[in-house]
């Protein structure tokens, strides 16, 4: 066993070394497939000993069930906001109260440190001996979500650093831009689902409930501060990080003085467009750590800190066409076709006009010369018409009162802003649909992106998702660019997706004002598709978070003869349409309670969740009805009240034997 332990931990070393050489210094060592060939063999050691398997190895960044909510966190030090410059006469008033503040007069300078403001989200972490055992988000700065689980799939994140110390450091979370416009690519068939800006992919990445999901998704983090490392200033403290395995930005820079900090701003005004992250500013901070405490902060800010916000980018370029583009739900939305124009290092040809209001709001027409930005948003927009050089007599805008694809009548509802196609059957509807229904968060069938939906629609191979399960490889072939092994791959995906969760299946089928979360929520409360189709509306409410408005939205959904004949070919394809249920009574922890006291090996709640898998009740007190009370080191007063009581205590060696999975 001696030596089964040694291996393990020479694998996690090496692993951890090559993830910091590859993830944070960008300088690998080692080929991809040899890093797979190590990582594998500690895996197959682990999978033979589960008793050796720990928090901070590198198998464990993606695991475990999906969560049923995020729990709250308290930031030990606020998690505050910046407060914003937008000029440099902005810039020189913070100079000035810096320089009141500490008592400073004359022509002395302050020295303060300039980092890129990344558009991310901001994070918290953890770590107790050098583990890392809480992430949180930033939240309303006193409290955060806990958001453990999805860090760790970020490979940048080290689970354990070399130093065996308490820390907490924080940092800014992000989706490289280039990935965000990929993942809005497999998003076209959600009018509502594509990612506005980084920041909104950050957030919505880090906040799933399921860590599977958020691993699939390349983010990367860079960390900027933390409250517990023992050095005297803010570019010290950088250094410090990068030292002990944090990946820090390097575009930092120490200035002399307000001058030095407004060449350093300027610089990277056009500099930005180079890298291939969000960036929408610079922040300044004074680099004496002792004279930020001293400046101190009001209730929402750091009065040692501000962020210079750079100028959105804004060109000027030509409506050579509106159209209007039909979504998976039907909703009609006009689109600008731009005379090409760069912005910020990326060619813009086209710019929403979200709906008709937006488009009569702005007078948008054809053929006007207009100001387009990007200003930090990924999906471009129109700010506005340069009417002055209107030229003849141009028409205003009208989304068409029939449907550009298939012709059908386009209504406008009452209480709606959008204008909708009324034919369930509209092809443009339809490819979106397809889509939706087998992109990542639903039924995951790889291979079905938006070109293959378009061809099984056009070739009329499929004409609701339950087509997608009669399709055989001969059917395939009369696709372009089908030979035999890339046909087989997509019957297999098709095969495959039949035992996703049935909260995916819920998801995939598009139900209006229905998400990844509503899904989850229905799918745990009524069990069966069966039990959720004859739900009545007052039962749907019952729901966690469904409010009347959704409830009759599904109600009417499975009110559809449509919909129903959909789902029933669907359940003869034996596409799962149930939760997994277990028997609580059979449950090896069934009927037992337990307190936790004193510091564990892993995070309390983790071990919480997995009592409460096995059966077992969670209470914060003991009592005479207290079966077990787990205890760490360093256990408190309920240590204690146990002896006293006469409870059962256990150690967490002692834990896992009750559970079957220690020697």
């Amino acid at each position: 066993m001696s030596d089964i332990k040694k291996r393990i931990e020479q694998l996690r070393d090496e692993i951890r070394r090559h993830d910091q050489l590859y993830y944070v210094l960008d300088k690998p060592e080692i080929s991809d497939s040899q890093y797979d060939k190590l990582f594998r063999e500690l895996e197959d050691i682990e999978k033979d000993h589960p008793d050796l398997i720990t928090p901070d190895s590198p198998t464990q960044r993606v695991g475990g069930e999906p969560l049923k909510a995020f729990k709250t966190v308290s930031h030990k030090v606020p998690l505050m906001s910046l407060g914003n410059a937008f000029d440099f006469d902005e810039l020189d008033a913070f100079d000035k109260r810096i320089k009141e503040g500490l008592g400073i007069s004359g022509k002395a300078s302050v020295e303060y440190v300039c980092e890129l403001k990344m558009d991310g989200l901001a994070v918290s972490l953890e770590y107790k001996d050098g583990r890392l055992m809480k992430g949180s988000t930033r939240g309303d700065g006193v409290t955060g979500e806990d958001i453990t689980q999805n860090l760790k799939t970020i490979k940048s994140v080290p689970l354990s650093i070399e130093k065996d110390i308490n820390i907490e450091v924080r940092g800014e979370a992000y989706l490289p831009y280039n990935e965000i416009l990929k993942l809005n690519e497999e998003r076209l068939g959600s009018e509502e689902s594509k990612f506005a800006n980084p920041r909104n992919a950050a957030a919505g990445s880090l906040r799933q409930l399921d860590p599977k999901i958020t691993a699939k998704r390349p983010l990367d983090i860079f960390f900027y501060y933390s409250p517990d490392a023992s050095v005297k200033t803010q570019f010290d403290l950088l250094h410090y990080l990068n030292d002990i395995g944090f990946k820090v930005n390097s575009h930092f820079r120490l200035c002399k003085g307000l001058d030095e900090v407004k060449k350093f701003i300027s610089g990277w005004e056009t500099k930005r467009n180079e890298l291939d992250y969000e960036i929408d500013g610079i922040v300044v901070k004074v680099n004496d750590l002792e004279a930020q405490k001293k400046l101190g902060a009001t209730a929402r800010e750091p009065r040692w800190a501000v962020a210079f916000k750079y100028p959105p980018e804004q060109k000027e370029t030509e409506i050579e066409d509106i159209i209007a583009s039909v979504g998976r739900t039907g909703v009609i939305t006009p689109v600008a076709m731009l005379k090409p124009v760069n912005l910020r290092g990326v060619v813009v040809k086209r710019a929403t006009l979200h709906n008709q209001d937006e488009v009569d709001k702005k007078d948008v027409r054809i053929g006007d010369h207009v100001i387009v930005q990007r200003a930090g948003e990924v999906i471009p927009e129109v700010v506005r018409v340069l009417k002055e050089k209107r030229k003849g007599a141009s028409k205003p805008y009208h989304i068409p009162s029939k449907c550009p694809v298939c012709c059908e009548k386009v209504v406008r509802e009452p209480d709606e802003s959008a204008h909708r196609c009324i034919n369930k059957s509209c092809p443009a509807q339809l490819k979106g649909t397809i889509q939706h229904f087998a992109s990542r968060n639903a039924m995951d069938i790889m291979g079905i992106g938006e070109q293959l939906s378009a061809q099984l629609v056009d070739s009329k191979l499929v004409k609701s998702p339950a087509d997608l399960y009669d399709l055989k490889k001969s059917d395939l072939f009369k696709l372009e660019r089908f030979a035999e092994k890339s046909a087989q791959k997509i019957i297999d995906a098709i095969e495959k997706s039949k035992s996703r969760p049935f909260s995916k299946l819920l998801n995939a089928l598009g139900i209006p004002n229905v998400g990844e979360a509503t899904a989850e929520d229905l799918a745990e409360h009524f069990n069966t598709i069966d039990m959720l189709m004859k739900a009545s509306i007052e039962q749907l409410s019952k729901v966690h978070e469904i409010g009347p408005k959704i409830a009759a939205s599904i109600h009417d959904y499975f009110g559809s003869k449509e919909n129903h004949q959909m789902i029933e070919r669907l359940k003869k394809a034996r596409v799962n349409m149930r939760c997994e249920t277990r028997d609580a009574s059979k449950l090896q922890l069934y009927g037992k309670s337990f307190v936790i006291t004193g510091t564990l090996s892993r995070p309390r709640p983790e071990i919480e969740d997995e009592i409460k898998s096995l059966g077992g009740d969670i209470h914060s007190s003991v009592s005479k009805k207290t079966d077990y009370l787990i205890a760490g080191t360093e256990p408190g007063s309920k240590f204690e009240k146990a002896k006293h009581l006469g409870v059962k205590t256990i150690n967490e060696n002692e834990y896992k034997k009750l559970i079957g999975t220690g020697h």
